[in-house]
């Protein structure tokens, strides 16, 4: 298995599991049960599962109206990006050492 398919599986999983604990805590909120705290949530985002948070946000229709997740979710996902582009302009040999 090579570096880039672990870190698609990796991405993958993360975005799984994002997407599923919004649905989770949409769900306990609805019940009201022990909640998944807002760190947590903001956590899965951060080491990879920001695309899978914000479809759950917006599916779920969950943390929609909370400011913080609706400019802070995207914003992950910019820095995600912008560093992703800037890794790729790099030469391998700094991103592999």
């Amino acid at each position: 298995m090579n570096a880039f398919t672990i870190l698609l599986v990796y991405l993958l999983s993360l975005n799984l599991i994002g997407f599923v604990i919004m649905g989770i805590d949409k769900w306990r909120a609805r019940k009201q049960a022990f909640r998944v705290p807002e760190a947590t949530l903001f956590l899965i985002a951060v080491i990879g599962g920001s695309v899978g948070s914000i479809l759950g946000m917006y599916a779920f229709r969950h943390k929609t109206r909370h400011l913080s997740f609706v400019i802070g979710m995207p914003l992950i996902l910019i820095l995600q990006l912008a560093v992703l582009f800037f890794l790729s302009r790099l030469p391998l040999k700094f991103i592999f050492l």
